[in-house]
């Protein structure tokens, strides 16, 4: 890949999308019980979200799930046994312990850049909560040849199986990877000479102003707040997408489609010049 020359781009703001997250539906993909749980750990623990743990049990081998938890640095939660138990049917034999599995398989940060094209188009997912809208973002980035979405591995929905259907598929074809601190990834995604750019109501550049025929990856915040602000910060570069109701912001699925679409356009006319 090719070095691009770096300018600061003072700008800062947050992500155009104000809307509510949808948390009220319990999620699909749930194995419970001590030993479901550890083997799910120890067989693939990419698919692996998150772990709660019921709090005052006392089995054995509570231990070892907190073990493999920690040495593959999947989050795990203490929670009372009704907050538990509400994910389950009633009388089911939890053992004090259950584990958000993901239908598909993650891959790893390194996995989507190194199958990246030669001039990379990413998406950052900082903190999206709904799976339909999720599930859209993951098809629209397929649709529109863009080599993978990161998103973090806490407070963002994964790869459940509505995700999965509100994608029509594409998750099958789109590398879908999680990092630890998207901060972290940023510095990352700089050092390998791929502009990070965020969306903000308050940026002064418009999304098809900037030159996605450059490196890039698109930087996404979650419903109803936008991007964190050390996360806007961090980016090269804000845009947004101008508005001409009365309503301010699109929803975050369809924002990803209007820009992805935007970078795509661009980078087919750069092909016949």
């Amino acid at each position: 890949m090719n070095s691009t020359h770096r300018r600061p781009l003072p700008d800062r703001g947050s992500h155009p999308v104000r809307e509510r997250a949808d948390n009220s539906r319990r999620p699909e993909n749930i194995v419970f019980g001590v030993s479901p749980v550890i083997e799910a750990l120890r067989g693939d623990p990419r698919r692996v979200d998150r772990v709660m743990i019921a709090q005052g049990v006392r089995v054995a081998r509570l231990s070892e799930v907190i073990e493999l938890c920690r040495s593959n640095s999947i989050p795990f939660t203490r929670v009372t046994r009704e907050a538990l138990e509400k994910y389950t049917d009633r009388g089911a034999n939890l053992q004090g312990v259950l584990a958000f599995v993901s239908p598909a398989e993650y891959a790893s940060v390194d996995e989507v850049l190194e199958n990246a094209d030669e001039i990379p188009l990413l998406v950052v997912l900082d903190g999206v909560e709904d799976p339909r809208n999720f599930g859209a973002i993951i098809r629209t980035a397929e649709c529109a040849g863009a080599d993978g979405i990161v998103i973090p591995d806490r407070r963002s929905v994964g790869l459940t199986d509505t995700v999965a259907k509100a994608s029509a598929g594409a998750v099958e074809h789109l590398k879908v990877a999680k990092t630890q601190n998207l901060n972290r990834l940023i510095e990352d995604l700089k050092k390998r000479d791929i502009w990070v750019v965020g969306t903000s109501v308050d940026a002064k550049l418009t999304h098809d102003e900037w030159d996605w025929t450059r490196p890039s990856a698109l930087v996404l915040g979650g419903e109803g707040r936008g991007l964190h602000r050390l996360v806007a910060e961090n980016c090269d570069v804000l845009v947004k997408i101008p508005m001409y109701g009365k309503i301010d912001s699109l929803n975050v699925s369809v924002a990803a489609g209007v820009i992805l679409f935007e970078a795509r356009r661009q980078r087919k006319a750069g092909e016949g010049v």
